[in-house]
């Protein structure tokens, strides 16, 4: 490897004050809070949220298997590069990394909040904070700014925000407030979103359809599942002709792995061609896996058959991350990793899925 890799999905773990300190007066006592109880350890509370958000996964990196665990967990005792960033560059050191690109913790659940005024609310001043962390280790921790899409035209009021705040891209939640990503209405947001070149990431968990709570079968089983809700994003924009209209857009599926990317364009390009007419499938002008292969880029962290299939898709969309500080993370031992599932790669591609990548889309360059 000749160059140091670059993470395309890495995390905060969001501190007391992220919320509480940057959102509008408003919103203020009803903000998303840390608290503790003697017991389950340190949580997040969001209001018109039925369930807490433990802060113990989100900073699981690096413990072992055995010792995981939603419960006990206490904030300072935390990764303190999770919300400190000059305690985040010694993290990237250790574990060989340039640079992250960064992805929210609690910002993934509010982005299931029924609230869209509140989700709005709550994501303005998450991007608030993230700027001061980010600002804190200039080219090394690059963010990535949220927004609710609560309407199409706020929707690209937050894009051109997050590009004046000085983010490299927006995440969005998996279910905008009107309509659905496959209507019309939504053209102004992806052209806006081209003309700022910003990419739009769509993360694991951000769907109300792929969560862990309700598994069939052991808990466990739901861990198979959280990919779906990304993978019905991205047929979505295909087969609406999305990315036919808009062959500029770029969208990112973050933490979804990648090993199952061929199979899925294979059928897809089945479905458009046996399917579509009696299923009502819009005409595109390529085969929809042209348009999975040019516009979707996919982030994954420890998936052997990404790197085993990197030539069944377009290498030039695969992106390594660390998911640094959470629990499905490679940290420290991403080099390891690496060199254990890219050692049948030539240096071009492996270079392009662990720095290359992820420096052209978001045009940063770090050494």
């Amino acid at each position: 490897m000749t160059k140091r890799p670059i993470s395309a999905d890495s995390h905060v773990t969001e501190p007391p004050n992220c919320f509480i300190d940057h959102i509008e007066p408003a919103f203020r006592d009803r903000a998303p809070r840390m608290a503790r109880d003697p017991v389950k350890g340190d949580m997040y509370v969001v209001p018109g949220m039925t369930t807490t958000i433990p802060v113990s996964l989100s900073s699981g990196a690096g413990r072992p298997a055995e010792e995981l665990s939603t419960i006990g967990a206490r904030f300072e005792e935390l990764h303190q590069g999770g919300w400190d960033a000059k305690a985040r560059l010694a993290d990237q050191d250790r574990d060989g990394v340039a640079a992250e690109l960064i992805y929210p913790s609690v910002g993934m659940v509010l982005c299931n909040h029924e609230d869209l005024d509140y989700k709005r609310a709550c994501m303005e001043a998450y991007n608030r904070w993230l700027q001061g962390f980010c600002e804190g280790a200039p080219g090394r921790i690059f963010g990535l700014g949220q927004t609710a899409v609560r309407t199409v035209k706020e929707g690209i009021e937050d894009l051109r925000n997050i590009k004046a705040m000085g983010f490299k891209g927006a995440m969005l939640p998996g279910f905008p407030g009107e309509e659905d990503y496959d209507s019309r209405i939504y053209d102004p947001f992806w052209e806006a979103a081209v003309d700022l070149g910003l990419p739009l990431s769509f993360h694991i968990l951000t769907s109300k359809t792929d969560g862990l709570a309700k598994p069939r079968g052991p808990k466990i089983n739901a861990f198979l599942s959280i990919i779906r809700g990304n993978q019905d994003i991205l047929g979505m924009l295909v087969f609406a002709g999305v990315f036919m209209r808009h062959p500029k857009l770029k969208v990112v599926c973050a933490e979804a792995d990648a090993g199952w990317a061929p199979h899925y364009m294979y059928r897809m390009d089945h479905a458009y061609k046996r399917h579509r007419h009696w299923l009502k499938g819009n005409e595109l002008e390529k085969m929809p896996s042209d348009y999975f292969r040019e516009n979707i880029f996919m982030t994954f962290q420890d998936d052997f058959t990404a790197f085993q299939f990197a030539n069944h898709v377009n290498h030039e969309r695969l992106m390594w991350a660390s998911d640094f500080p959470h629990s499905d993370s490679t940290w420290p031992d991403s080099q390891k990793v690496i060199a254990e599932q890219t050692s049948h790669l030539s240096a071009d591609v492996r270079d392009r899925i662990l720095y290359d990548n992820v420096a052209e889309l978001y045009g940063i360059s770090v050494q």
